[in-house]
Order: C-alpha cells, then structure tokens, then sequence
C-alpha cells in the first residue's frame, strides 16, 4: 500500500501581547523583561514589542516637560496602532506604564482621542495577569511549593491600581502574601539617588520597609515591581527583591 502522508493539521495562531519594554528594564534589568516574556509566552502568546523609545517618565520626574512631552508623542506613535488592533499593552515598571493612563492626558493635550485609546489598552502586569484570572484563561501550571512572599507596593501603583492584582498574582502558585505596611521606599524617583536626599531617603524605607525585610526569613521572596524599590532593599537591607513576573517564571513548572 502506497504510503500516505498524515493530514496537515493547523496550529492554534497564539494570541499577541505587547510588552512596554521600558528604559530600566531594557538596559538596566533585561532579566525581568526575559522573564515577564517568558511567563506570557508559557500563557500562550507572542510577545511583540513597540519599538519605542524612553516612554518620559524619568524627564517627568526631573521637571523636564518639554523633554517629557516630545518623549511621550513618540510613544502613542507607537503605540496608538497597536491599540487600534485591540492588543494588550503590558507594563513591568508602574511609573512608566501608568503614566500614559496618567499624565500623558496632560502632557498631550492635543492627542486625547489616541491617548484614552491607548491608555484603556494599558496593564500592569499583575493586573493583566488577574485579568486573565478573571477572564478563566490562565493556563499556567506551577510547581507545587510552599512559599511566603514578602509583597512591597510601589507608590504609583498604590496611588493608581492598588496592590489587589499583586496579591492575586502572586497567589497563583499557592504562595502565601504578606504586604508590608508602609509608604514610599524613599527612592521617589530620583529623589533617593540625589546626595542632598541620601539621608532623609534611608530614613523613610527604615520607618517600615528595611525593617520588615529584616524580620523575614532567609527563603522568603520579597516581592517589588518598582525598579528603585529594590534598588533601596538591597543598598538597605542586602536582600535582593523580585518583580513579580521574576517570582512567578521561577514558579513555572
């Protein structure tokens, strides 16, 4: 019998997700980016990136506006067709994700119409995350371990989101969520990293933060998705934290 070739079968196109690679975790901490791709990829999606430039946050912070705004057109630029294609815009560090839900209203006045498009395409992390949780498509299968995670919001996000998705996404792989009462870090931008500010910026994350990670014990995960809050916990208190797409890619089974 002539042998016959088996029936081509079709693969599943795997949905697509836009990652807002931002300055600090494209050049400074590429590892977060790899993992956060590698968690979205385990969740069944191609990962694409804009191509943007810096998203403005860091000029904001210093008062550069002129600097800011210019920064900020480039990047509905970018952004603005891949919203029009419906596609999820997914941030790692709050600052820079939640300013374009935030502050771009302001700094582009002129671009409204684009910005609200973008803008109620934009996450978090943990939110897309719970979102996918809520929508009942989270297909991601976690090691079966017990862990406590030590949880820190960073204060954009507390302002605009709230730290609900955080506990909720860290939750996934079982793990059990304390957070720490406490307000800013200390670092607010670029305030802590200023030598006028170095002191009063250490006196802020010892009020609640550096000694709560203290108290913890050796194998317990602390958790930031603020960049500068973990650059205060380890200058601090020598402990190194993670950013929750980091906590739950090495959950992965």
């Amino acid at each position: 019998a002539q042998h016959q070739p088996p029936p081509h079968r079709k693969s599943t196109p795997r949905r697509k997700i836009v990652l807002f690679n931002d300055t600090f975790n494209t050049y400074n901490y590429p590892e977060t980016a790899i993992a956060a791709t590698q968690v979205f990829e385990a969740a069944g999606f191609e990962v694409i990136l804009p191509g943007h430039n810096c998203c403005g946050r860091p000029m904001i912070s210093k008062g550069l506006v002129n600097k800011a705004r210019r920064a900020a057109q480039q990047t509905i630029d970018k952004l603005a067709p891949l919203a029009e294609q419906g596609l999820p815009i997914v941030g790692l560090e709050p600052s820079c994700l939640l300013s374009i839900r935030d502050e771009y209203f302001s700094l582009l006045p002129h671009d409204k119409k684009r910005v609200k498009l973008v803008a109620e395409q934009c996450f978090t992390f943990e939110e897309f995350i719970a979102k996918l949780i809520d929508d009942d498509a989270m297909t991601l299968n976690f090691k079966n371990e017990t862990k406590s995670v030590l949880l820190h919001g960073h204060c954009h996000q507390k302002a605009l989101v709230g730290t609900e998705p955080a506990q909720r996404a860290l939750s996934l792989p079982g793990y059990s969520i304390t957070e720490v009462d406490s307000g800013c870090c200390g670092m607010a931008g670029a305030f802590g990293y200023e030598a006028e500010h170095y002191e009063i910026s250490l006196q802020m994350a010892e009020r609640r933060l550096l000694p709560a990670v203290r108290r913890q014990n050796p194998d317990t995960i602390i958790a930031a998705a603020g960049v500068s809050c973990r650059q205060q916990i380890k200058h601090g208190t020598g402990k190194q934290a993670l950013h929750p797409a980091e906590i739950l890619r090495d959950a992965l089974m």
